[in-house]
């Protein structure tokens, strides 16, 4: 490959991760995606430049760049974690960008034996934070009523995945069998450089298409008369309200599929409609209004003040407390018993001070 080819390639890569970064800084998202996917174009541009041999030649002070680099996993890693879960950033989930960032630097200061422990260790981090984004993204695939997004999970997010967890198996390789040139894959090769650049390109593409309904607020469409509603439509949602309405939220492990079977309608259509219609980017948060709803009522109870918050959890078709709690917080910025604590005092500050 020709010396002035790799640096085209990684100029490619960082230019669509540049352009990608411009079109979530100018969308509707919050501050917290904006910064989080700053910090991504940031980190992976880092990573391309300080991997390259040829650019530490040619940029001369480019160590600068690498500990930026060393959080390039941890941030993609939390940018899955905003993007595809919708949940806001907690103090620590910045936790692997730390333990990144330790390792990394543990690579260049510490001696030759010691220094290869600490990189297989930082790649082992790195592949687990790939395995747990790939995770992530599986399993909200089903319940995700944003077609733009749900094609991101299925296809680009998947590629990208499997390439970092190439990257590290190449690593591992290179260290125990060097000679066979396993790094030209790798990212500081210049045909990993090139399939990065690639998986950039086809990434940036897929989620500049669907930039609205991936970084924009979610938003619940606006009333319209019913000479210009779908007949069809109206006819779904009210059946969807009286399945609700009856209860079904309350059935654990409840999917949209099922839904979908209940009211005997194409799962696409039903995703689309609450969506459309009622505002909700994933299945999980409709199901977790009506539950929050039924909680803040029976945690505010007085007759319910005997009931532990576990019970009332189950009740509510939790498989179990944590779920619950998130959900909770998440909904109302409290746990339940912080909850239950303020609303029983004002109803009672007796009975309050009772629980």
């Amino acid at each position: 490959m020709s010396p002035l080819l790799d640096p085209f390639i990684r100029g490619l890569g960082a230019g669509g991760m540049a352009a990608f970064t411009l079109a979530v800084l100018r969308s509707r998202t919050s501050a917290q995606a904006k910064w989080v996917t700053v910090g991504l174009g940031v980190s992976v541009v880092c990573w391309m430049i300080s991997e390259s041999a040829s650019m530490w030649t040619a940029l001369g002070h480019v160590w600068l760049l690498q500990p930026l680099g060393f959080l390039a996993s941890g941030a993609f890693w939390l940018f899955v974690q905003i993007v595809f879960e919708d949940r806001p950033v907690r103090p620590w989930v910045l936790l692997p960008a730390v333990v990144l960032l330790s390792l990394g630097l543990s690579t260049t200061v510490l001696p030759w034996r010691e220094s290869n422990l600490a990189g297989a260790a930082f790649n082992s981090f790195s592949g687990l934070l790939a395995i747990h984004a790939a995770f992530v993204v599986a399993r909200g695939w089903r319940g995700d009523l944003i077609e733009g997004r749900r094609r991101a999970r299925a296809v680009l997010l998947g590629l990208v995945v499997l390439f970092v967890m190439i990257e590290v198996i190449l690593s591992l390789a290179a260290k125990v069998d060097p000679a066979r040139g396993w790094l030209r894959f790798a990212v500081g090769g210049p045909y990993g450089a090139a399939i990065l650049a690639v998986l950039i390109f086809a990434t940036v593409a897929v989620f500049l298409e669907a930039r609205a309904t991936l970084f924009d607020p979610p938003r619940r469409a606006e009333a319209r008369l019913d000479t210009r509603a779908e007949v069809a439509d109206r006819q779904l949602l009210g059946k969807l309200e009286s399945f609700m309405a009856d209860g079904g939220w309350k059935t654990e492990g409840l999917t949209i599929g099922a839904v979908a079977q209940a009211l005997d309608t194409p799962e696409h259509r039903l995703r689309r409609l609450i969506n459309q219609k009622l505002g909700h980017r994933n299945f999980a948060d409709f199901v977790n209004g009506h539950r929050i709803e039924a909680a803040r009522a029976r945690l505010a109870d007085p007759a319910e003040a005997g009931t532990t918050v576990a019970a009332i959890a189950f009740d509510l078709g939790y498989g179990s407390l944590g779920p619950f709690n998130r959900a909770f917080r998440a909904a109302t910025g409290a746990t339940p018993t912080e909850w239950r604590r303020q609303a029983l005092a004002e109803a009672s500050p007796i009975l309050e001070e009772a629980i």
